[in-house]
């Protein structure tokens, strides 16, 4: 068997013949087979790379979106935090002001906040405490009962303008033009109105007030109200004159309690603002057991409503 095969070569210098052996041809094919197998994988290898780097950009592009995606929520976070500390801020000035507010009535009604009360607690005790004084600005006498414009004769021993003799006088002699209007100071019942002959006092208004307390109102022109009405606090019960022993026009102004007379100046001058300070001035009266009573009144009030709550309910149904 021949393993040789001839290569013809033909040139310019003629012709050539070279013996080549079998086995250089296979290791000449074997050769170019690896040569095109490692081409064909080079070139698989290329598109699998390729590939594979556009699925990694691609998912590049992803993540670079979604980071922009939550750079700008969190952007969007940040402003409505800002916006929500903002409004957070401004609500603790107001419930600042609002406590300071708060501090302001407390202390003007003489309510003393216990350890950490919340605000809807100290509020209710305000709330509380203020009907309860307005009871006691409805029932007891406060305020004048005329536009003030002074005194002309103050309460206590004095001279009489007109016996010109020294005596005690019950209560106060108050500035006014001739038929100025005359209110009630508080919740009351007329004891009398009318002309009274033996106390000098000429027309005369008497007011019977809660807990003990009577007003007088002497000297008037005309009284609007008659014996047994009820008249509620600033009521108009009549005019001021120049009746009786009188040496003008004013007004004489009188509260007594349980028969004992008082200084009307400090119930003239009593009001929320001012609130404790009446009973600092004025000790014939038992403040304490007073308050104590009104503050009965309230609660009896108060459960008179709860108890009628369900009846109004239940006629709804």
């Amino acid at each position: 068997m021949d393993n040789h095969f001839t290569v013809t070569i033909h040139d310019d210098n003629g012709v050539k013949q070279f013996n080549v052996h079998h086995f250089v041809k296979k290791a000449i094919m074997y050769a170019f087979l690896f040569v095109m197998s490692m081409v064909i994988i080079a070139v698989g290898t290329i598109l699998y790379l390729n590939n594979s780097v556009k699925l990694i950009e691609h998912k590049r592009d992803g993540v670079q979106l979604a980071y922009e995606e939550m750079k700008e929520q969190n952007f969007k976070l940040q402003e409505h935090m800002q916006v929500t500390n903002a409004s957070l801020e401004d609500k603790k000035k107001e419930l600042d002001t609002l406590s300071d507010s708060l501090s302001e009535i407390e202390k003007m009604i003489g309510l003393k906040p216990i350890g950490e009360e919340s605000l809807a607690k100290r509020v209710s005790a305000t709330k509380i405490s203020s009907q309860h004084r307005a009871v006691l600005m409805q029932l007891i006498p406060n305020g004048s009962p005329i536009e003030y414009h002074g005194i002309t004769s103050k309460f206590g021993y004095r001279i009489h303008p007109t016996l010109h003799k020294r005596e005690f006088h019950r209560g106060i002699d108050m500035k006014a033009k001739l038929k100025t209007k005359v209110f009630a100071p508080a919740d009351g019942i007329v004891e009398w109105s009318g002309y009274h002959k033996s106390s000098g006092y000429g027309r005369l208004i008497i007011l019977e007030h809660s807990y003990g307390f009577k007003t007088y109102y002497g000297h008037l022109n005309k009284t609007v109200v008659k014996s047994g009405q009820f008249v509620k606090k600033g009521t108009l019960i009549g005019y001021t004159g120049n009746s009786g022993m009188s040496n003008g026009p004013h007004l004489h102004y009188e509260i007594r309690f349980l028969y004992r007379n008082l200084n009307p100046f400090w119930f003239l001058k009593w009001t929320q603002k001012n609130y404790d300070e009446v009973f600092k001035k004025e000790k014939k009266v038992p403040w304490q057991s007073l308050i104590m009573a009104t503050a009965n009144l309230m609660l009896v009030q108060a459960q008179t409503q709860q108890l009628s709550q369900p009846e109004q309910k239940f006629k709804g149904k």
